[in-house]
């Protein structure tokens, strides 16, 4: 998956937005102003940082040299993903549903109400 592809499967999703908060270059993805991922443009290789079930991340790290501890994030519940690597855009794509839902459950009762105002 390149960048292109990532951060259009990002912006994609319901209530997302595009941001950069630590200035130029740095791209961040907020569901309702929480972050779920997030991308330097002028990495290389292309990766990102996802957001991960405390467990699975270590799996996922076990698993593939290409999942790694959060760059710059808490490496407890963050990984970085070589997108442009051996890694199927699907688990690419099944990490991002997964931080994005991760996100998505621990929302207030507000935030809540504001994503269900977003269509689908």
């Amino acid at each position: 998956m390149n960048l292109e592809e990532f951060r259009d499967y990002c912006l994609n999703k319901k209530a997302t937005t595009e941001e950069e908060p630590f200035g130029p270059g740095v791209i961040v993805f907020k569901v309702i102003n929480k972050m779920y991922a997030s991308t330097g443009v002028d990495r290389i290789p292309p990766s990102a940082n996802l957001k991960c079930d405390p467990e699975r991340a270590e799996e996922l790290r076990e698993q593939h040299s290409s999942i790694l501890p959060g760059y710059h994030m808490n490496k407890k519940h963050w990984n970085t993903v070589i997108l442009e690597s051996e890694l199927d855009d699907r688990l690419i794509m099944e990490m991002i549903d997964h931080s994005y839902d991760l996100v998505v459950s621990a929302f207030s009762k507000k935030e809540k109400e504001l994503f269900q105002q977003f269509e689908s």
